[in-house]
């Protein structure tokens, strides 16, 4: 059970909702899009009065996208009242990052395959904007520009189950890139990655292109587990 804090829900992440239909819908996906991007943490305490006043709603709406978001193991009851945003331990981060470097080496293999004239710009583009971000020390937008580069990146395999099998865990890889991209060490490490990573799909060197994405996915798994135990250290 993660240490338990109540949540700053009104000067947070949400959002007052003026519409009168969905309201559960609206508010399940900004809790969900808060905890998975990392605005609510890890032990961050939920309680349904509070986000029913922050949103400008009644609670039921409220205590309906709670109990889908329990369901989905984002959130846990606390051991007071309200929920408590779920933490993660080494045997989640080690599955999730397996499963990522599995499908995203694939993905990578078959881009350089695959990639016509004209389809790896998008990815140059992105590599100058992340190189440019780091220069200037806007650390905040690396995340985006990190997540957007492997979106364009598996999506040149042209095999859309398997785009979609990754999509299907992109907001948890988000909350990790968060951890790895903060120093500024691990970024300009990610950044040459991504550059040596380009420069093989560009050969269509399909197993050099594999074995580097799987390399630096891998590493991204060993700096979070790093950070995993320095916080639980700490603890």
């Amino acid at each position: 059970m993660p240490r338990e804090k109540t949540a700053d829900i009104k000067s947070g992440p949400l959002r007052v909702i003026d519409r009168p239909a969905s309201f559960g819908q609206h508010v399940y996906q900004d809790l969900r899009l808060a905890i998975v991007r990392g605005d609510l943490a890890s032990g961050d305490r939920l309680i349904e009065n509070r986000i029913a006043e922050a949103m400008g709603i009644s609670r039921t709406p409220v205590r309906e996208a709670l109990h889908k978001l329990e369901r989905e193991g984002l959130i846990v009851q606390g051991e007071k009242r309200g929920f408590v945003v779920s933490g993660f331990g080494p045997r989640d981060i080690e599955e999730t990052f397996g499963i990522r470097s599995v499908l995203e080496s694939y993905a990578a293999g078959l881009a350089a395959m695959r990639y016509r004239k004209g389809d790896l710009a998008p990815l140059v583009e992105k590599i100058d904007e992340f190189e440019e971000c780091l220069e200037q020390g806007e650390m905040g937008r690396l995340v985006a520009i990190n997540t957007e580069f492997h979106q364009l990146l598996y999506a040149l395999s042209g095999n859309a189950r398997l785009i979609a099998m990754i999509d299907t865990l992109r907001d948890q890889f988000y909350r990790f890139r968060k951890i790895i991209l903060q120093r500024k060490t691990l970024a300009r490490a990610s950044h040459a990655d991504h550059r040596k990573m380009l420069a093989v799909i560009r050969r269509r060197d399909v197993e050099k292109a594999e074995r580097l994405v799987r390399q630096h996915i891998l590493k991204g798994q060993a700096a979070v587990l790093a950070d995993f135990d320095n916080v639980d250290k700490k603890g």
